[in-house]
């Protein structure tokens, strides 16, 4: 390798999310040499998970090989491992195999992952969507249950999606449009009926950073579409048959629910091994950064994305304030490196939020223009997605899968799918809801 290249200034990049490509990509005419650090050899665009857990797009579709951001950036490397230990005094970094890097500016964009938030039970029976991985237990618990369900006659199916945020209304909307759409035809033994949908959150709406409208609009249409919304209800314990609720409106009332599969959507938590790090954190594990996204008290180290506090404050959890992180921590570091040039301080650009709710449906509200509902909505939401995916052969396959759902509406079944549980082989008796939990293979 060229000793001119070697000698160049070492940025250390953890984490390969939007925040840890976008830092990578923005040093690519830097003068350093830049190593990206991952444990998966891929990064997920996590906000279409839900749609490979409810069998509309392929795991591949959401993920994008991570060397391929090499292209064009001959001063990128990508390295596979996770982060056991790091010494800021001697500026170094240990990996799970043994390995030693050594940085001149390190950069923390780890994400963020599912919260339990200590309730009894809700780590070990619920399935959560962070992860390609996770998006695909849900996909095969689903197909699982209802195709036990056929050789099980007269036993409901109910899914509960604990939170009430984006993911867990999209996931809601699309399992409706699953049981409207497709068991009909793909499950002809079932009264559609079988399959009860049933969306969960603490709080008195749905989408709670959205405005009063569109909240409201979106928890009446997810009513339409036959998804029993529950409002005021906390989760005080998840089982493997079902979760026992207790309301927040001041009653304290407690209700056992049973539930076939519990998918968690309710809140997210920094990684655990971060506090390992020996970095500051604050409130919910996070990083405390200074205005321009230097970790306190450790000049040459910066945290970008869901794992920063920028003023102890965090960020939205979207793509946008994370890609905007990444960017700007690039810029300072070049600006260290090219002899002291300041770019200001961090100013999160706020283009707006989205949440889709169905086919044609979903509520947008973006800077400077009125909030949208409805098709307009969901159009735009559409657009966004399919345009923020890197690469063009996941934005071509994400295209064509989405239309093939879209487009041919009531034509097309084919349910993307893969291996299941035969639920139906349980020797417990009892309703589904009593099948064990799949065992989950957890990549935090």
């Amino acid at each position: 390798m060229n000793a001119d290249f070697e000698s160049q200034p070492h940025v250390v990049i953890v984490g390969g999310g939007f925040a840890g490509i976008a830092a990578a990509r923005g040093l690519r005419k830097s003068n350093v040499r830049v190593t990206l650090i991952d444990r998966n050899p891929y990064s997920t665009f996590q906000p279409l998970l839900y749609q490979v857990a409810t069998s509309t797009l392929n795991p591949g579709d959401v993920t994008y090989f991570l060397r391929a951001v090499r292209r064009g950036q001959d001063n990128l490397r990508v390295e596979l491992g996770s982060v056991e230990s790091m010494d800021h005094n001697e500026q170094t970094i240990t990996l799970d195999d043994g390995r030693s890097l050594r940085y001149d500016y390190l950069v923390i964009g780890t994400g963020v992952s599912a919260n339990f938030f200590g309730i009894p039970g809700a780590e070990e029976h619920s399935l959560p969507l962070y992860t390609r991985q996770e998006a695909i237990d849900v996909r095969d618990r689903l197909n699982g249950l209802l195709d036990a369900a056929t050789k099980r006659a007269g036993e409901k199916v109910r899914i509960m999606i604990v939170g009430g945020g984006p993911t867990g209304v999209e996931t809601a909307g699309a399992i409706a449009e699953m049981k409207q759409k497709d068991l009909p035809v793909l499950y002809p033994e079932l009264d559609p009926d079988t399959l009860e949908i049933m969306l969960v959150d603490m709080a008195d709406k749905v989408l709670g950073a959205f405005s009063e409208s569109s909240s409201t609009y979106t928890a009446d249409e997810l009513r339409k579409r036959g998804v029993n919304v529950l409002l005021s209800q906390s989760v005080k314990e998840v089982k493997a048959d079902g979760v026992l609720l207790k309301a927040t409106d001041g009653s304290e009332t407690e209700e056992w629910m049973p539930a076939a599969a519990v998918l968690w959507a309710s809140g997210v938590a920094v990684p655990s091994s971060v506090s390992k790090w020996n970095l500051p954190q604050v409130r919910g594990g996070r990083i405390p950064v200074s205005d321009r996204l230097r970790v306190n008290d450790l000049p040459n180290v910066f945290a970008v994305g869901d794992v920063a506090a920028i003023n102890d404050g965090p960020l939205p959890q979207l793509a946008q304030p994370a890609k905007q992180t990444g960017t700007h921590v690039a810029k300072v570091i070049d600006g260290l490196v090219e002899g002291g040039r300041d770019p200001g301080p961090f100013k999160y650009k706020d283009l707006g939020i989205l949440a889709t709710i169905g086919r044609a449906d979903a509520v947008a509200e973006v800077a400077g223009i009125p909030n949208l509902k409805g098709f307009t909505a969901w159009m735009i939401w559409n657009s966004v997605h399919i345009a923020t995916l890197m690469g063009g052969r996941n934005r071509l396959s994400s295209m064509v899968n989405l239309g093939t759902k879209y487009l041919l509406w009531g034509r097309s079944h084919n349910l993307i799918v893969g291996d299941i549980s035969d639920f139906s082989k349980n020797a417990r008796t009892g309703p589904l809801s009593a099948a064990k939990s799949m065992k989950r293979h957890h990549h935090k």
